[in-house]
């Protein structure tokens, strides 16, 4: 299937070559950048190229630029926020960091049913509609490749109808860091999407505003995708480990 090009502006090709560079320690914390103009000579691109890309990655945590234009390499694990996620999931490499992947698994399992039970609080009737409608979709689906984008939009409506930013602003980033595996999840999730069961449960139980409820079945479901994805984590460093 053929997918439209992604088209990218010279400084974002800029900032994708220092942001990969520095999530994977080639450009190590406290060590100087190239001056702009050194930067325009190497990478052959115009100064202001170079000035966007750096004003992102000092935007998000990968570089400290100090009084007198001298640019420095942050230490990302104490300066960045989770939306570096998506870019220490994959390395240059093109492998998957399964150490990342593990912990992206853990904070979707942690937050999971703590939204479904927001949700279950501070949802409305017109959320609960939405919720039931993606459901009635989930049961036209002819597989999981139209199941999982269907499943990805109920948990986006539970997120919102939890009320809660934190929330939004880390589903965000999660979701940005599944994208570049999204065609592995639909093979490996099959079973997963296919519990309809859960969905409707959940939908059910926020429409009730039963908090407890929906945490419950949230947990269950989150549980047995975590361990699926776990499980295929495994196989997939043991093949590394095997290369």
């Amino acid at each position: 299937m053929f997918e439209a090009v992604q088209k990218q502006s010279v400084s974002d090709v800029v900032f994708n070559q220092l942001r990969d560079r520095i999530v994977s320690q080639q450009l190590k914390p406290g060590e100087e950048l190239p001056a702009e103009r050194a930067l325009c000579e190497l990478l052959d691109v115009s100064r202001n190229a170079v000035r966007e890309a750096l004003k992102r990655l000092q935007q998000a945590g990968l570089v400290r630029v100090r009084h007198g234009g001298t640019t420095t390499v942050s230490d990302y694990r104490a300066q960045a926020g989770p939306e570096l996620l998506a870019s220490l999931m994959i390395d240059a490499a093109g492998r998957i960091q399964v150490g990342v992947a593990r912990s992206v698994v853990r904070m979707r399992q942690v937050l999971s049913p703590e939204i479904a039970a927001d949700a279950a609080t501070h949802g409305s009737p017109a959320m609960a509609d939405r919720l039931d409608a993606i459901v009635e979709q989930m049961r036209e689906a002819s597989g999981p490749a139209e199941l999982q984008p269907l499943a990805l939009e109920f948990w986006d409506v539970l997120v919102d109808g939890s009320g809660n930013i934190a929330y939004r602003l880390a589903f965000n980033s999660l979701r940005k860091t599944y994208e570049p595996i999204a065609r592995l999840m639909t093979g490996m999730l099959a079973d997963e999407f296919s519990r309809l069961d859960s969905f409707s449960s959940m939908a059910r139980h926020v429409r009730s505003g039963e908090r407890e409820a929906a945490f419950d079945v949230a947990r269950d479901y989150i549980d047995s995708s975590s361990q699926a994805i776990n499980r295929f984590l495994t196989l997939y460093e043991q093949h590394l480990e095997g290369i």
